[in-house]
């Protein structure tokens, strides 16, 4: 079988004009985005020093001043056909730059270690599973494959410490925008009874399941859809036969503002709606969305220059 080939898409922008570039590859149809910028790398490497030997001035010099949106499409036809109609309209400037899959495995695997998050849940990389795990975490296996979610980005952090926090046995978990997986399988993984998870990209859904299985969670418990809530009104009715426990949205504040009116009707009487991937400039107009929707705010945690809300009927 010939080796998949990958184009790892780049697009360079600035802190301010961030939340807008997300905003529109999210609405062209890619949600999967890995988001750079130095101060997250900064944090990342002075986490993690007890791993390092040295660090590569190259690197450093290569991160200085980077506010860099990354995404990654097959380097064939349809992979092409899907990066127009996602760059199409984007003002920006991007580079892409072919990349064989076990280059792109690798350029995570070479850097990343597992991160200690909250109070319970210790996220591991897939490869480092046999390293013991600190006493008191709940370890989570995860492999991000083409879907990305690895729990470094604050954004992902700010939304599991709100998972750790409302995940209750036996309750029922839905994850708007799974990428994937890792927010729905950590709450399964911290004793939620059932997650239903959905992605705009078909690719997640796999990435999802396979990441499920690492931590012994079978489709008994998860379910992974493919689909839009918000252009596709069988699916979001479908959604909205049951009422969830946690709803969780890690995606941006454009895709949050239109998607809060149907919160209401899927969230149980004592449900929390948790929702991030926000810059700290766009939080005002998420919470007066919310509240609009008649959901009432109860609380917010910020890292880092993102926001992430909670909310309750």
């Amino acid at each position: 079988m010939d080796e998949i080939k990958w184009l790892e898409v780049a697009v360079d922008t600035t802190p301010d004009k961030l939340d807008q570039v997300c905003a529109k590859l999210a609405a062209a149809g890619m949600d999967s985005l890995v988001i750079e910028d130095e101060q997250d790398f900064l944090n990342f490497l002075e986490q993690n020093k007890q791993y390092w030997d040295y660090v590569d001035q190259e690197l450093l010099d290569r991160m200085k001043g980077v506010t860099r949106v990354k995404f990654y499409v097959t380097d064939d036809a349809e992979g092409r056909e899907q990066l127009a109609r996602y760059t199409r309209g984007l003002d920006w400037e991007y580079t892409a730059t072919p990349l064989a899959d076990n280059d792109w495995a690798y350029s995570w695997q070479k850097y990343y270690r597992p991160l200690e998050i909250g109070r319970r849940l210790y996220v591991v990389p897939e490869w480092m599973r046999e390293e013991p795990v600190p006493a008191g975490r709940t370890p989570f296996y995860l492999n991000p494959g083409l879907t990305f979610g690895t729990g470094s980005h604050a954004s992902t952090q700010l939304c599991l410490e709100g998972v750790e926090e409302h995940a209750l046995p036996g309750r029922d978990v839905l994850d708007l925008g799974c990428g994937s997986g890792i927010l729905s399988i950590a709450a399964l993984c911290l004793g939620a009874g059932s997650a239903v998870a959905v992605d705009i990209d078909p690719k997640a859904v796999d990435v999802a399941y396979e990441n499920a299985a690492l931590n012994g969670i079978g489709r008994d418990r998860y379910t992974v859809r493919a689909g839009n809530v918000l252009s596709d009104p069988s699916l979001a009715a479908e959604l909205a036969q049951r009422r969830y426990h946690l709803v969780l949205a890690n995606i941006v504040a454009d895709v949050i503002i239109p998607l809060a009116p149907q919160v209401p009707g899927l969230l149980e009487e004592d449900g929390v709606f948790l929702c991030s991937g926000i810059i700290d400039t766009r939080a005002h107009e998420v919470e007066s969305a919310l509240k609009k929707a008649g959901l009432t705010l109860a609380k917010r945690r910020e890292k880092n220059g993102w926001v992430a809300l909670e909310a309750a009927l």
